[in-house]
């Protein structure tokens, strides 16, 4: 992290999805570090566990919660403890992501609607329920990652193709829409 966003989100509130190791558990990190407190969420509680145990909350308040972002109702309850707990976050971070590769022949149909839900569905979702939180805040920042992959087609990757696109297009949707706004994407 930049010195410059660590002075940043030092004493801020931030969201992140699939915190449970990669960029999530690096970013949990950086940005426990500088002070800002975290509401932080998994699938898999050993893994939250062990992201949680890299973090020193002396530094800032971390809320860690079991969700399964490809649930829309999950999603829904986590927001309604998040919002029970703050009245506004700084950013969210829409992390979580699987991976599923396979010829699109060989695809099947659960194993495609099982990524699209938490890659492309866990952003729309976690997006609608922490706008508010985040339209509360001074200035909002919406971080959705997604990857090369959202940009060119490859073989065997056509459910995380069609993931990634679609979130990179939900993403440039909302910079227009919220352009002039206290909302940042």
């Amino acid at each position: 992290m930049s010195s410059m966003a660590a002075v940043y989100f030092a004493g801020k509130k931030a969201i992140i999805t699939g915190a449970g190791d990669g960029i999530g558990r690096a970013l949990a990190q950086q940005l426990n570090a500088v002070g800002c407190e975290l509401w932080l969420c998994d699938i898999d509680s050993d893994r939250l566990d062990a992201t949680v145990g890299t973090l020193d909350e002396l530094k800032a308040a971390v809320h860690p919660h079991l969700v399964d972002c490809g649930n829309h109702d999950a999603i829904v309850d986590w927001g309604r403890v998040v919002a029970a707990e703050t009245s506004s976050v700084d950013a969210v971070f829409n992390n979580a992501g699987v991976a599923y590769g396979a010829p699109f022949a060989d695809a099947s149909e659960e194993s495609f609607q099982w990524l699209m839900a938490i890659n492309y569905w866990g952003v729309v979702w976690s997006t609608r329920v922490f706008l508010p939180l985040l339209q509360a805040a001074p200035v909002g920042h919406l971080v959705n990652i997604s990857s090369i992959f959202g940009m060119i087609g490859v073989a065997g990757q056509s459910a995380y193709n069609s993931a990634k696109f679609a979130v990179r297009g939900f993403t440039e949707a909302l910079q227009a829409e919220y352009r002039n706004s206290s909302i940042k994407v």
